[in-house]
């Protein structure tokens, strides 16, 4: 974020017709070409990505969930990233001038900063929203289907990540009285405020990461814990010996007392819906689940725990990855801006603050394709939406076959 300044240190001038450059950016002819190459490649993933993923959640009614809808947000605001912000910034960064006018400029220093701002956001709204099902699993599932208090949450996002730059875009050079941009170049007027960079970068990088962290550490630790205390309970169930069956009489007995103590108006309730089948003499005859019955019981609920704990660790994997991207594409640049706002840009090489402005943007390309590594669901949709013949070649297989029932068949 925040535009491109070529220095004057870094226009280079050959007279060599063979090596034809663009004055101003000081690329060659070659590096231009390879240039062009490698950001129109990104355009085009980050905006049939994130297409991908905004398309599955309007066609796939399976992933309109409240979770979900923090992915969708995300989405868009990369998509928005990919199809305005970079197209704009291409002939930019290749001829070293800014062609478009002030007004242009304005809009596209906005939404960059708007959009690379929104996508953090998302990330921590993401990473809270996970470690809400996790460590509030029961309540967590009621509201699922909630969507009003989600749909508020994705507003804010885009509220606060206006606030934090776009009125200091916006009113920075009416409240100073006049601009220090040159005409043919677009960056913010607090391009080199250290303290202003500095107060945004906590709200923008360091706030969200350390919040990020905290989520994923606290979803690691609750797994764990879990994980351990289901180890020790079954440990404990292995070394406990099994109980004696009592004597016969007393089986008997506990027969009996369950045969006449049940209320005499649900017997009949049962006996009239077919449940309760009449033997003999109009006598009934009820029998307790068999040992073999409540150990499936238990195992079966052991299996739900085990399925939950598994699920809950690929969700702290899946968040641990998209915190480790979110760290490796945003550090680098927020570091890099406020060292080269304080020392007035005379500390830092231009070229090093490029490359960790195309580190943000590197960052939309690949959140698209964390979802199907790291989501089932995701990764179901997008399979039926690039596949749609193995869909229905999948779909008529397990159809059952319509001839006409034979004989053999009604057997």
């Amino acid at each position: 974020m925040g535009g491109h300044q070529v220095d004057a240190n870094d226009s280079w001038n050959y007279t060599d017709d063979s090596t034809m450059m663009w004055s101003n950016s000081g690329f060659t002819l070659p590096v231009t070409t390879v240039l062009i190459c490698i950001m129109v490649t990104l355009v085009v993933v980050i905006v049939l990505g994130n297409a991908l993923v905004i398309f599955a959640f309007k066609v796939d009614k399976s992933l309109r969930r409240k979770s979900n809808y923090y992915f969708l947000n995300l989405a868009i605001s990369d998509f928005l990233v990919g199809a305005f912000c970079i197209p704009v910034y291409i002939p930019y960064i290749l001829t070293g001038k800014w062609m478009l006018g002030r007004g242009l400029c304005k809009l596209w220093l906005v939404m960059d900063y708007l959009l690379c701002t929104a996508s953090v956001f998302n990330i921590v709204l993401i990473s809270y929203d996970r470690f809400l099902s996790v460590t509030r699993a029961v309540s967590y599932r009621a509201r699922q289907s909630m969507t009003h208090g989600a749909i508020m949450k994705m507003l804010a996002v885009w509220v606060l990540a206006f606030v934090l730059y776009g009125p200091a875009i916006i009113f920075w050079e009416l409240v100073e009285g006049k601009s220090h941009v040159p005409e043919d170049e677009c960056y913010a007027e607090f391009y080199y405020t250290w303290y202003f960079l500095l107060g945004a970068s906590t709200f923008e990088f360091f706030s969200p990461f350390i919040s990020v962290t905290f989520f994923n550490l606290s979803i690691y630790l609750n797994i764990r814990r879990r994980w351990l205390r289901n180890q020790k309970e079954a440990q404990e169930r292995a070394h406990t010996p099994e109980r004696p069956r009592p004597p016969l009489a007393r089986r008997i007995g506990v027969r009996l007392t369950g045969l006449f103590s049940r209320n005499s108006v649900v017997v009949k309730k049962l006996s009239s819906e077919g449940s309760v089948k009449m033997r003999g003499s109009g006598t009934f005859h009820t029998q307790a689940s068999p040992p073999h019955m409540e150990r499936q019981d238990t195992s079966s609920i052991g299996g739900a725990q085990r399925s939950r704990l598994s699920r809950d660790k690929k969700v702290a994997k899946s968040l641990a990855v998209i915190v480790c991207v979110f760290a490796v594409c945003w550090a680098p640049y927020t570091l890099l801006m406020i060292i080269r706002a304080a020392c007035r840009g005379l500390c830092v090489q231009h070229h090093w603050y490029e490359i960790t402005f195309w580190l943000l943007w590197l960052n939309s390309a690949i959140n698209p394709f964390l979802y199907p590594l790291c989501h089932t669901s995701f990764r179901r949709a997008f399979g039926r939406i690039l596949c749609p013949r193995q869909r229905s070649t999948r779909l008529a297989r397990d159809r059952p076959s319509a001839r006409p029932m034979t004989g053999t068949d009604r057997v």
